[in-house]
């Protein structure tokens, strides 16, 4: 039981009371995925301008976003055990759509994570002076719109953007190869030390991470709204028949 200024707080048990309750942790997660994207923006300014204290800003980031998982996920718990005891029944729709906040949070927690890798990666690149190609730009800009993407199609429930999360994916595919390929070519002509290419395979893969954990929540947007489960196959998404 919560409390306020010492006085007990009793919870709603009604239907509409959990309803009420879902809304503002949804409304929570929503906040949180626009400050994992601005975290995201932040470390990939600080690898592109190789500035240290945009990394050390976009890692401070990472507390905030912690302590949001953790309240979002305790909300969903609470919300979840007191329906139980009061014996409420919630309807599907309901239940799918508690169950995608947590997943979805789960999933922007992990983004944040691989952001603040690539945050720690800017000392040891700005060491380097060799220019990031503009493939590399076009792939993390990519990426950070599939953020942006991912974050409307949870805020809308909007399965049509989910889907185009989705399918964005081999995009992020074909950059990386494009990139690996590049980077293998400038090192055979010279151009590129091997630790830059190095450097440049790490963050090509954790573009490739954030990409994937965004399309987990696209995937659970369109559970949500539609009840269908889609899966990766054959390079397509496809809906999983229903049982």
């Amino acid at each position: 039981m919560e409390s306020h200024g010492g006085i007990p707080l009793i919870m709603p048990t009604t239907a509409e009371g959990f309803a009420s309750r879902t809304q503002q942790i949804k409304a929570d997660l929503v906040a949180q995925g626009s400050r994992v994207q601005a975290m995201l923006e932040l470390s990939c300014a600080a690898l592109f301008e190789r500035k240290s204290n945009l990394a050390s800003q976009a890692i401070e980031m990472d507390e905030a976003i912690d302590k949001a998982d953790v309240a979002i996920e305790q909300a969903a718990v609470a919300l979840l055990t007191d329906a139980t005891r009061a014996g409420a029944s919630l309807d599907p729709q309901h239940l799918r759509a508690v169950l995608t906040i947590v997943k979805a949070n789960n999933e922007l927690e992990r983004v944040a994570d691989v952001a603040v890798d690539l945050a720690e990666m800017v000392p040891a690149v700005a060491r380097i002076a060799t220019p990031f190609p503009d493939t590399f730009r076009v792939m993390a800009n990519s990426v950070i719109g599939i953020l942006r993407d991912t974050n409307t199609s949870m805020s809308r429930n909007d399965p049509a953007i989910a889907n185009i999360v989705l399918q964005s994916q081999h995009a992020v595919w074909a950059f990386k190869a494009a990139l690996l390929r590049e980077a293998e070519q400038q090192v055979a002509k010279g151009k590129y030390p091997v630790e830059f290419a190095f450097h440049l395979h790490e963050t090509a893969s954790m573009c490739e991470v954030i990409a994937d954990h965004c399309t987990n929540i696209a995937e659970q947007v369109i559970y949500q709204t539609t009840g269908a489960i889609v899966r990766h196959a054959e390079n397509c998404w496809v809906e999983v028949p229903r049982q």
